[in-house]
């Protein structure tokens, strides 16, 4: 594509993402009707966002990761239950039980390492919740083009890896 390329009328990179995060639920879907057992040596890093809407995590844990988190599913995780959605999970944490809700838009990346299977997705601004938050003096508005570019860092694929990477909001 070329800098003239008009901007598109439709929404693909909304509707390829939602599309690849429904990966995410079949692939845990398998796992919850094979009675939770994860077969061979798979395991899955989730990466999400902590202040998403509809992410429920306990507050210490919101605490330490205000921003994102990645859990890991392999040995010792229990209730796991996936909807349309998203997904609940119960994981500990210095030995602490605790149940995490996380829906599939919060999702930044999905991680099979077993298999050097990986997919990574952007976060939308609206996807995530509001924060109150005094005005500092050098607060302003921020525009599209900045709230976009302050999302996070272009993700590393230059391992060889199977990763799959979404990325139509910006122009290289």
């Amino acid at each position: 594509m070329t800098e003239d390329t008009p901007d598109s009328l439709i929404p693909y990179d909304e509707i390829v993402q939602e599309a690849l995060r429904a990966v995410v639920g079949r692939v845990l879907g398998e796992i919850v009707r094979g009675g939770s057992e994860l077969p061979g040596n798979h395991h899955f890093y989730i990466t999400f966002k902590t202040g998403a809407t509809g992410v429920s995590i306990p507050d210490h844990l919101r605490e330490r990761f205000p921003d994102e988190m990645t859990i890991v599913l392999q040995n010792k995780f229990w209730d796991l239950e996936v909807r349309d959605d998203g997904f609940t999970v119960g994981l500990s944490f210095n030995q602490i039980p605790a149940k995490l809700e996380i829906p599939f838009a919060a999702i930044t990346a999905f991680v099979d390492p077993a298999v050097d299977f990986g997919l990574q997705f952007q976060a939308s601004v609206s996807d995530l919740e509001h924060e109150e938050h005094d005005l500092a003096e050098n607060d302003a508005e921020l525009g599209s083009d900045t709230a976009e570019s302050a999302i996070g860092e272009e993700p590393d694929d230059s391992d060889g890896s199977n990763v799959v990477t979404v990325d139509f909001g910006r122009k290289k």
